[in-house]
């Protein structure tokens, strides 16, 4: 029976005394199996049918057995007191834990099975290997009496404090639960369910009783209200009837009034007939001028439209007509215009015959071409030296302007350089100032007084160090050691494959001092930082590497190790922001950087001047070479001469001979011309003739234009003549139909009325909309006035008569009938709830004599246990049955009054009065006496000796042996952490020990031959 653990073993040893084994009850637990389960990979026990004595150091897995009972057995996890969620019970690192208890039945044993997944903190149950519900797994633990959640048998670690804690009627109903047969509970149950239903039926029998009697006084109250009620109606129905033939008298009344009126319309309506007759002829007259005046106005849309076509196409030909005379006048521009072209070209012809006279005359005086090539050559030379000069001299002012341009942008990079550096020396100065003020003014000081010291000063560290990487470390400082040169315990090199990349001394630089405090103090030459590798596999890198104390990007590892298990434990803390070290100034840098610039200054310096030399020789080649341009220009000129004005000769004699051939016949244009001219007039006279034709035409179309006007104009006057005539007709015809409509509105309106009170006379005698007047009331109706003045009168005299009867309604009948009808029901009522309270009375005094009769057998049987051991530790200690009210039998309960000490009374057993040990003796006393009584399969008490003094702890225990270790008494589970030298043993007894440490063996390799002949030898020893 051994459980492995991740960092050690944990074994559970079973020692038994003797070799026979009792036989278990049907329900005790024969096996236990946890996997994964809190603090055990795997661990099998297997207990006794007796006493279980499991033994262990605090910390070892003993109360992991107690949990592994209660969950097994669909216990709940809040009663455990540990956790409230099932996953919590899974050892840690592991998705699913399983917990397998195996239960003692004839003639087969019963396993049940819980597997507990993290996930969703689920649990999946199996009975015998096969699949179940937790609710079939509930009955099959119910059937054999087991009570993980009852104190009385099964009192886990945690839950000891709260026995005491039980009120009377809890501890009576657990203790009924726990040894009491199934009957006494049932009985009990059955009491308080009858004595709440009896006195439900009492309250409703006294309640009904008093209704009764106060419904009796109200009904001879409603006699004389009946009576009045009565002698009202009459009047009340008389006033009734009248009101029904009221609206009949009045519907006559409307009906006659229509007749009358329905006559007259119909005498208007023939006047209206012999109207409109007559208005026919005038309609007829007003429509053939109308159609007269639509063919007129087709007529003249035509001739509307044909003169508008006329007139188009005669626009057209006027506008032809004007576009000739534009083409003639174009003709003769075009012919002004070659006029003008001939008289400019003679014009060109004589001057360019006198340019080139002027041209041949100065060739003329001009002299044979002197030879100017030798000097021409000679410049050329001089020239091309020149030029070389130049050439070598720009080459060397682009060299040095190119490395001068160099020397200066390297000494603006220095420059920004210089400024980011002294910007973060002020940001770090600032920082400084604004958090530690004193330390400020301290630093001001110390760089006004440098001088004042023998030795060397550092400045405070967060302006000293630079760290390079910019990593989130944080630093304090320590005291100056050599110790900056001190080799880490082993190279980077062997960390490499867990991700380690450096020492945290090396990530950072910083002054001597400042390095060997830091180096002395927090050994930062041997602590390494690792990266997201590192922190990946970091439980790897803990066992393997035996650091202690390690960095990664975001965190800090530090390992210690365990003096007790000498087991490693960690704990790590995230890295917060940099406050003080967040910017780097590198003073090597600096100094560097000044004597690069200052260098640089140097160089620049010397690059001028020899720019300056440069420039001022290539302006003197420059003034060289512009005199022998000039001096070339000159020689060049004098020779090209001649040639120029020869050549310019000969294109002027061209341009000549062009400006001849170009000669315009202006006889033969003018010719041309008047021809052109005459086709076009022939073509206007043409156009003329057509304009003429299109005029004939257009006006007799104005002349049929006029006429149809006219005709318009007199059948407009005929049809407005007609229509006046026709309205005065019409005029007269409306108001003919205006007298129709008024009195047709008024007889419908009359109808309307006459059916409205129809309506109203049928539905004040509710007549049916098929129903004929009733006979009765055509008798009733005959007897009362006809006229409604007569009728008004009675109605009034009624309602005075009726008004007297003032307060009563027909509620007064109603609810005298009503309360009748009710006292005869209630009386019922009562009888039957009197004759089933009787009924309950006789089952509550069965019921009581039977569950009393096993209830003070069972107390007196537990008193007597109880009794007798608290005398065997000179102390008493009864059990009594409580009770309150002899009828309230929820209020029943067990009292538990101890005494310890012979100058005291008893006193009862509280949470408050007794001492914690007292208290520890009381509670296992009466559970060992409930022990002898119990009927449940087995009981677990967990540490409950905690707290007593060795004198009882030695009592209680040999109590528990002698109690437990009786035949046919269920099996029992001690859990207890330590245990007195020399306590009495039972051959009954089963121990568990329960092992635990790193270097625990595996019990598959014990040597139980070794452990016997150890035994033996001791044994000897110590004879």
């Amino acid at each position: 029976m051994a459980a492995a653990r991740e960092t050690g073993k944990a074994v559970v040893k079973t020692g038994k005394h003797g070799v026979s084994r009792p036989p278990f009850m049907v329900g005790s637990i024969v096996r236990i199996l946890m996997e994964n389960f809190l603090t055990y990979s795997v661990c099998e026990v297997h207990p006794g049918p007796n006493l279980n004595v499991v033994l262990g150091a605090n910390g070892t897995g003993k109360s992991s057995i107690v949990c592994a009972i209660c969950l097994g057995l669909a216990g709940k996890p809040s009663f455990l007191g540990r956790a409230d969620k099932i996953g919590l019970f899974v050892k840690h690192g592991c998705m699913k834990g399983v917990v397998e208890i195996e239960l003692f039945k004839s003639p087969d044993n019963i396993t049940i099975t819980r597997e507990i997944h993290v996930v969703n903190n689920a649990s999946v149950w199996f009975i015998n290997r096969k699949p179940a519900t937790l609710k079939t797994v509930e009955e099959q633990i119910a059937d054999l009496n087991i009570q993980v959640d009852n104190l009385c048998q099964f009192l886990p670690q945690d839950k000891v404090g709260e026995f005491t804690k039980l009120s009377k009627t809890e501890l009576l109903e657990a203790t009924e639960k726990s040894i009491g047969s199934p009957e006494m509970y049932q009985f009990h149950c059955e009491l308080k369910n009858f004595r709440e239903k009896e006195r439900e039926l009492e309250n409703l029998c006294r309640e009904k009783t008093t209704s009764l009697e106060k419904m009796k006084q109200r009904v001879e109250r409603y006699k004389q209200d009946v009576e009045r009620y009565h002698e009202c109606k009459r009047h009340v129905d008389l006033i009734e009837m009248l009101e029904r033939k009221r609206p009949w008298v009045e519907y006559e009344n409307f009906r006659e009034q229509h007749e009358e009126v329905k006559q007259y319309r119909n005498q208007v309506k023939k006047e209206l007939k012999c109207l409109k007759e007559m208005q026919a002829p005038w309609t007829r007259k007003i429509q053939e001028v109308e159609e007269d005046l639509r063919n007129l106005d087709m007529k003249t849309r035509d001739n509307t439209a044909e003169i508008r076509n006329i007139s188009q196409k005669y626009k057209e030909k006027q506008d032809a007509l004007e576009m000739k005379d534009k083409q003639i006048e174009e003709i003769n521009q075009a012919f002004r215009m070659k006029k003008d072209e001939e008289t400019n070209r003679q014009k060109k012809i004589q001057q360019t015959q006198i340019i080139i006279e002027e041209w041949q005359n100065e060739l003329d005086t001009m002299a044979a071409c002197e030879n100017l090539q030798p000097q021409i050559d000679a410049v050329n030379t001089e020239l091309k030296k020149l030029q070389e000069e130049r050439a070598n001299i720009d080459n060397d002012i682009s060299d040095l302007r190119a490395e001068k341009n160099s020397q200066e942008r390297e000494e603006k990079r220095i420059i920004d350089r210089l400024g980011q550096l002294n910007n973060i020396m002020h940001m770090k100065e600032e920082n400084l100032k604004m958090r530690f003020r004193d330390t400020h003014s301290a630093l001001m000081w110390l760089r006004n007084n440098k001088d004042k010291f023998k030795k060397q000063t550092c400045e405070p560290m967060m302006l000293e160090m630079r760290d390079h990487q910019k990593l989130r470390v944080n630093a304090v400082c320590a005291p100056a050691e050599s110790y900056a040169e001190t080799l880490p315990s082993r190279p980077i090199e062997e960390l490499h494959r867990y991700g380690f990349y450096s020492y945290l001394r090396e990530l950072f630089d910083a002054p001597p001092p400042v390095m060997n405090y830091l180096c002395y103090q927090y050994r930062i030459y041997d602590v390494p930082v690792g990266t997201q590798k590192t922190r990946d596999m970091i439980e790897k890198v803990i066992q393997e590497t035996n650091l202690r104390q390690m960095y990664t990007a975001e965190e800090r590892y530090i390992i210690k190790v365990s003096s007790y298990t000498k087991q490693n434990l960690s704990s790590n803390t995230c890295l917060r922001e940099a406050r003080y070290l967040t910017s780097s100034v590198d003073t090597d840098e600096r100094g560097q950087l000044e004597n690069q610039r200052q260098d640089i200054r140097n160089t620049v310096k010397s690059l001028d001047a020899h720019l300056t030399a440069l420039f001022d020789r290539q302006k003197l080649l420059e003034h060289k070479d512009n005199k022998l341009r000039q001096e070339k220009k000159a020689l060049l000129e004098r020779g090209n001469r001649r040639r120029q004005l020869e050549s310019k000769i000969g294109v002027k004699f061209d341009s000549l001979r062009q400006l001849e051939q170009d000669a315009i016949d202006l006889e033969k244009e003018f010719q041309l011309t008047n021809v052109k001219i005459k086709e076009i007039n022939k073509q206007k006279s043409e156009l003329v003739t057509e304009l003429m034709h299109l005029m004939k035409k257009i006006i007799p179309l104005n002349v049929v234009k006029v006429a149809l006007s006219l005709q318009m104009t007199r059948a407009t006057a005929k049809k407005n003549r007609l229509q006046s005539e026709y309205k005065l007709k019409a005029a007269q015809l409306k108001a003919a139909q205006q007298r129709f409509y008024e009195l047709d509105n008024k007889k419908q309106r009359l109808y309307e009325k006459c059916m409205e009170l129809m309506k109203q006379a049928r539905h004040v005698c509710r007549l049916g909309p098929g129903q004929d007047f009733p006979e009765e009331f055509q008798v009733a109706f005959q007897t009362l006035p006809n006229t409604l003045e007569e009728i008004d009168a009675l109605l009034n005299e009624e309602k005075t008569r009726a008004s007297c009867f003032t307060g009563l309604s027909s509620s007064v009948v109603e609810e005298y009938n009503k309360q009748t009808q009710e006292i005869q029901q209630l009386t019922e009522y009562l009888e039957g709830k009197k004759n089933e309270l009787n009924n309950y009375k006789q089952n509550i005094s069965q019921v009581k004599e039977k569950w009393l009769n096993l209830l003070k057998e069972m107390i007196a049987q537990i008193n007597g246990k109880f009794s007798k051991f608290f005398s065997s530790m000179q102390c008493a200690g009864e059990v009594d049955l409580h009770m309150e009210n002899e009828e309230e039998y929820e209020k029943y309960g067990i009292r538990i009054r101890v005494k310890f000490h012979h100058s005291t009374d008893l006193y009862e057993l509280t949470p408050y009065h007794q001492s914690g040990g007292e208290k520890t003796v009381s509670t296992m006393l009466y559970l060992m006496a409930l022990q002898e009584l119990n009927r449940c399969p087995f009981r677990v008490v967990d540490e409950i000796n905690q707290g007593m003094d060795p004198m009882n702890e030695r009592r209680v225990f040999e109590m528990v042996v002698e109690t437990a270790c009786k035949k046919r008494t269920s099996q029992y589970f001690l859990i207890t952490p330590k245990l007195l030298q020399n306590l009495t043993y039972n051959d009954k007894m089963t121990v568990l020990f329960v092992y635990n440490g790193p270097f625990m063996l595996e019990t598959f390799k014990w040597n139980t031959k070794r452990f016997r002949k150890r035994q033996r030898r001791l044994s000897r020893m110590t004879e």
